[in-house]
């Protein structure tokens, strides 16, 4: 999969959670919609929908203070600005 992506793969040891940073955080933010334990069977897609909407909005100081969704939308018309200038 590597050599097809062109991509490199890095794997966290176990019990290591400095090595994921990322997913630490992420994890820390659904944490404060749904507390460890929590129940998912008792838990509607519309609060998950909602949670997931305000995680992916919430600027982070890794993307330049940017929200998930609008570096997304930031890189892909940087993509397309490319595209149709070469």
């Amino acid at each position: 999969m590597s050599e097809d992506l062109n991509a490199a793969i890095y794997f966290a040891n176990p019990y290591h959670s400095w090595e994921r940073g990322t997913n630490e955080n992420t994890n820390g933010l659904v944490r404060r919609f749904f507390p460890k334990g929590t129940d998912f069977d008792t838990i509607s897609e519309e609060q998950i929908s909602e949670a997931q909407q305000k995680i992916n909005n919430r600027p982070r100081k890794r993307l330049g203070f940017l929200s998930p969704i609008e570096a997304i939308n930031l890189h892909q018309s940087q993509l397309n600005n490319v595209a149709f200038t070469t």
